[in-house]
């Protein structure tokens, strides 16, 4: 058995290139050692982590921009389609909620003429659709509330509406978000973005007691999603000019890196003395077979070197 402090810091180096892979800095000094009771925080942490994506194997939020007005006109359509022309009620960034085709047609005015007005068609655009979602089965009024503080945090400077969908099978919120912020700034989500606003409401559906993830595709063995199938269709039936994307297929080897990780924190856990961690190891090992994850030959020294970091 080794040193629990020696496993932590195993958990926290590999862990983190796994489910913080952002967080990861390269070609940089040794930080140094963590005091032990935060280095256990952490550790703890990835141990969540990795039995959420292992074990349970947690339901995946979605977090998706799905457009985004370039006028007004677009914008109050986007509007009048998420409220079911009203009939759905509509919470805004101040928490009033809005009901039917009068306080719909003051919104469209709030936004027209609050802050930069926005001209009917415009060439920039005006506002982002942005989509949180969760599967089958999940309570929709919990979706609501973690919708709610996901975009307190995140959006707080910006000026937006949303309205709940659990009429469908999968439950989720619509946000329209204003582009241009409180001061002036401009909304632009990039990918990191978009991985951010994941882990920030997976975190505040776990607050509502959700069981929710949002790890990458990678670390769940799935590598890059394969070609949308009406590019697919559409070229095989000559109906577009679009040439198919030429893109890794579904299931494509996982990288390197992620398989490398797997393997060095399993080989930690099963070095524990704590029950709990030999049992995620064994899980990791289950997990790493149902999803593809191949193992390589690694140095011994190289796994006795870790453990002793």
């Amino acid at each position: 058995m080794s040193d629990p402090q020696s496993i932590d810091g195993v958990l926290v180096r590999w862990g983190e290139r796994i489910f913080y892979p952002g967080n990861r800095m390269v070609k940089v000094p040794p930080q140094p050692k963590l005091p032990a009771n935060l280095l256990r925080q952490r550790a703890n942490a990835i141990r969540a982590r990795i039995e959420a994506t292992v074990v349970r194997r947690a339901p995946q939020v979605m977090v998706k921009v799905t457009g985004g007005g370039r006028g007004m006109k677009a914008i109050a359509a986007h509007f009048k389609y998420i409220s079911k022309n009203g009939r759905l009620e509509i919470e805004d960034d101040r928490g009033e909620v809005l009901n039917g085709k009068d306080d719909l047609r003051a919104l469209v005015d709030d936004w027209r003429l609050g802050g930069t007005p926005i001209e009917d068609i415009g060439f920039r655009r005006e506002a982002f659709n942005i989509m949180l979602s969760m599967p089958r089965g999940v309570d929709p009024l919990s979706v609501l509330k973690a919708a709610r503080e996901f975009a307190q945090a995140e959006l707080a400077d910006q000026k937006y509406v949303m309205v709940l969908h659990d009429h469908q099978a999968n439950p989720h919120v619509h946000l329209s978000v204003r582009a241009e912020s409180r001061h002036g700034k401009r909304l632009n989500p990039r990918k990191a973005d978009l991985s951010r606003w994941r882990q920030t409401f997976a975190e505040k559906l776990r607050g509502w007691g959700i069981d929710a993830e949002a790890s990458a595709r990678v670390v769940r063995g799935q590598g890059r999603q394969g070609e949308a199938l009406w590019r697919i269709k559409a070229s095989e039936q000559k109906r577009v000019r679009i040439p198919v994307r030429q893109r890794k297929p579904a299931g494509a080897p996982v990288p390197q890196l992620r398989s490398d990780a797997w393997e060095r924190l399993a080989a930690a856990l099963s070095r524990s003395g704590e029950q709990r961690d030999r049992t995620l190891a064994v899980a990791i090992g289950k997990f790493r077979g149902a999803v593809g994850i191949g193992e390589r030959k690694h140095d011994t020294a190289g796994f006795a070197r870790d453990i002793a970091r």
